[in-house]
């Protein structure tokens, strides 16, 4: 019952050379323990928090704020800490019905591989984008593309990257997405105007992202790919699944539901359970193995010919389950922690705002807005707080130079949106190196899209002198300015 009036005392604020140190210890810890030395992520943000708490009760903040913030976070965080072990249960009951091989078995029979990676970039950002989840789309089509490259001997590393810029498409620009909706909300913009202003970035960066894909495909010829390995796995997978067309009803669901704006709960439940019923009409499995795929994960003991299944083939099928995504869950607490102990430290604020000070072009603003996004997300780890965090931050800056709140909507999405999968140490770039089997960092430099929306936002903001402020919009005056 204490904590609202600690939250009403005003408190010590440290100074900016002060503020640094945490902020130095904590980037040393995340460079060097994971990016260097390969630590667990999860201790890596435990230490970094511990820093930033005692910073935070140096400053007269108790430890106890610092932990009901923590769980308040994770209270907000709960529906997508829900959808992620959802998924983990939607990839295990897809893997027992059949739906995530056929999906594969269609790949391997259609797919040029020449295109595979252009096409694993297209087809994905088309189902993120009917879906409006970069989550669901890298979990479901995008676990298929993932499984066709690996049986195809061709690059792991550039497939994720393209699975998760076309994931990231979606998510950017769907009217369905949930951080398209919360950026556009913070920023004070309509829905619909902040995605037409996004395709100033939007269009370069895919345009880039497909050159990309598709010089990195031309390589790949036919004697890149073992055509026997390709042969045997379609036989393989015939045999020990019946390839109906009615397994596509599970992704259908997923389609149909969130086309439809259902609850993403419910829509990933139901696709599970009408995998499920697949799974036993369709496979003949039985109801203990239907249940310990969506809990343990699907393995090759479930089949038949379990004995008979090829090592290729197996280390493609056994995956998902609701264990599978216990360790990312377990990551949202060690993040939110972290995320707690950084904002009672103060320390982004500080910094943050004696930097705006000091702005004093409509480019320094933006590109300004880009790198505090960016750092705040790799903080934090919570889109949400850091879209409303950015705009505490920048919103008047952008007023009173006479910028449209679209401008401020994008430089969120470009900076917090697409960029926070790129890091192991945030929840979506856990959830997606889990999921695709590919580390962060290798599938870093192939996630055309994500960095490319990042820099050519910063080339608009930079240019705009030059460019006669070409794709920075301009707030029309007020009616009844006008009239006066």
């Amino acid at each position: 019952m204490t904590a609202p009036q600690e939250e009403t005392r005003p408190l010590p604020q440290p100074g900016v050379a002060l503020a640094l140190v945490p902020v130095a210890l904590t980037v040393a810890i995340f460079v060097g323990g994971i990016g260097i030395m390969k630590y667990p992520a999860e201790l890596m943000l435990i230490f970094a928090g511990v820093v930033l708490a005692v910073f935070a009760v140096w400053h007269g903040r108790s430890m106890a704020q610092i932990l009901t913030d923590m769980g308040e976070k994770i209270k907000r965080a709960l529906p997508a800490i829900l959808i992620l072990l959802s998924i983990g249960m939607l990839i295990g009951t897809w893997m027992i019905a059949g739906t995530i091989p056929l999906m594969v078995y269609y790949g391997l029979e259609l797919i040029d591989p020449s295109y595979l990676y252009a096409l694993a970039f297209v087809v994905t950002a088309i189902v993120a984008t009917f879906t409006g989840t970069s989550w669901g789309a890298g979990g479901t089509i995008g676990v298929a593309l993932v499984g066709v490259a690996a049986t195809m001997d061709v690059s792991l590393a550039i497939t994720a990257g393209a699975v998760v810029s076309g994931a990231y498409f979606g998510d950017k620009l769907s009217p369905l997405s949930d951080t398209t909706n919360m950026s556009s909300l913070a920023a004070g913009a309509d829905l619909y105007e902040h995605i037409r202003h996004m395709l100033y970035t939007a269009v370069p960066s895919s345009l880039l992202a497909i050159v990309v894909f598709l010089f990195a495909g031309s390589s790949i010829g036919d004697a890149s790919v073992d055509l026997d390995v390709v042969d045997s796995t379609l036989a393989e997978l015939g045999g020990l699944f019946d390839l109906s067309p009615l397994l596509l009803l599970p992704p259908a669901v997923v389609l149909i539901g969130s086309i439809m704006r259902k609850p993403p709960l419910v829509v990933l439940f139901v696709s599970s359970m009408s995998a499920l019923v697949l799974a036993v009409l369709v496979q003949g499995f039985s109801v203990a193995d239907l249940f310990a795929a969506a809990v343990s994960g699907f393995t090759v003991d479930m089949l038949p010919a379990a004995g008979g299944v090829s090592d290729t083939l197996g280390e493609l099928l056994e995956r998902g389950g609701l264990y599978s995504m216990y360790n990312s869950a377990f990551f949202v607490f060690c993040a939110f922690f972290f995320a707690a102990a950084l904002e009672n430290s103060n320390v982004l604020r500080v910094l943050l705002s004696r930097m705006i000070e000091k702005l004093r072009s409509t480019g320094g603003l933006v590109s300004a807005t880009l790198l505090s996004g960016f750092a705040i997300i790799n903080g934090t780890s919570n889109a949400l707080v850091t879209f409303f965090l950015v705009n505490d931050l920048y919103g008047d800056a952008y007023k009173k130079r006479g910028l449209h709140p679209v401008n401020l909507s994008r430089s969120m999405e470009d900076s917090v949106t697409i960029t926070e999968v790129l890091m192991p140490w945030t929840v979506s770039g856990v959830f997606f190196a889990a999921t695709l089997g590919v580390g962060n960092f290798e599938f870093l430099p192939w996630a055309v899209f994500n960095w490319g929306g990042f820099v050519f936002s910063m080339l608009l903001a930079v240019l705009a002198p030059l460019t006669g402020g070409f794709g920075i919009r301009r707030r029309e005056p007020e009616p009844e300015a006008a009239v006066h």
